[in-house]
């Protein structure tokens, strides 16, 4: 376990993910200190049993929501906490084992070396990864770097990612959407926007199967047509923007 941080946290959005979101709070405090949980109106008991892992360990603060909000929601309510508290930078990773908790280190470390800068997992899939959603980011990862002039994101979906707190909050604020499924490809594009430069590095991502624990809400049809909605959304602004965009490019070869 590190010494506690005065700047950067991790914070972890959590929704019924059972068991499995105690075992990856357990590995995110094992690498660092902060951490801090997002129940997102959970009804499966996990609320209560972080909370009573919390109340022995200075290093873990729990966020109880009423009802569930969704996962960028969720970030967004533990975004404005840390902003109050003085923190700087958020390291957001999920709750269902999928991401490798003894990489936080690396990623502090580049993102205290680079702070303007958002550092992005970049999915190592294995061979249990669904093979449709292995196909599917592809899709949002050309539309994401498309509508950035390929400002460089490597993977638009990936959540494992340490944020600049400040610019994220100042884009979650100015825009209703981000709220759910679509928060982390939109969160990504709107900070490349604003400038904020993509530091991408290669990790792996575990994909448990439900007898293992595996929990998944991700809903084929409901946010495969969230995402498309977005990714419209964000054309539109990619076009309004395009002048902006490529004289921002140009500036930045010369």
């Amino acid at each position: 376990m590190t010494d506690r941080s005065a700047t950067h946290l991790v914070l972890i959005p959590s929704f019924n993910s059972g068991p499995l979101v105690l075992s990856t709070v357990r590995g995110a405090r094992a690498a660092w200190s902060p951490v801090w949980v997002v129940v997102d109106g959970s009804t499966d008991g996990t609320g209560a049993a972080l909370q009573a892992m919390a109340a022995g360990d200075p290093g873990l603060r729990v966020m109880l929501l009423p009802r569930n909000q969704g996962k960028g929601a969720a970030v967004l309510h533990g975004l404005e906490a840390a902003a109050a508290a003085g923190f700087t930078h958020a390291l957001t990773m999920d709750a269902d084992g999928q991401h490798p908790a003894d990489r936080i280190a690396e990623f502090m470390a580049l993102s205290a070396a680079e702070p303007a800068a958002m550092v992005l997992g970049e999915p190592i899939f294995g061979p249990e990864a669904p093979l449709a959603r292995v196909r599917g980011r592809r899709l949002s990862n050309a539309c994401a770097n498309l509508e950035t002039l390929w400002a460089g994101i490597g993977d638009s979906l990936f959540g494992f990612r340490v944020y600049p707190v400040a610019p994220l909050l100042a884009v979650m604020r100015a825009h209703r959407w981000m709220r759910r499924y679509d928060f982390d490809a939109e969160a990504a594009v709107r900070l490349a926007w604003r400038g904020v430069p993509a530091r991408n590095v290669r990790v792996p991502v575990r994909y448990l199967k439900a007898e293992d624990g595996g929990v998944s809400h991700f809903h084929y049809v409901r946010d495969n047509i969230l995402l498309s909605w977005m990714h419209l959304r964000l054309g539109a602004g990619f076009l309004a923007r395009l002048p902006r965009l490529v004289r921002a490019r140009a500036g930045a070869e010369r």
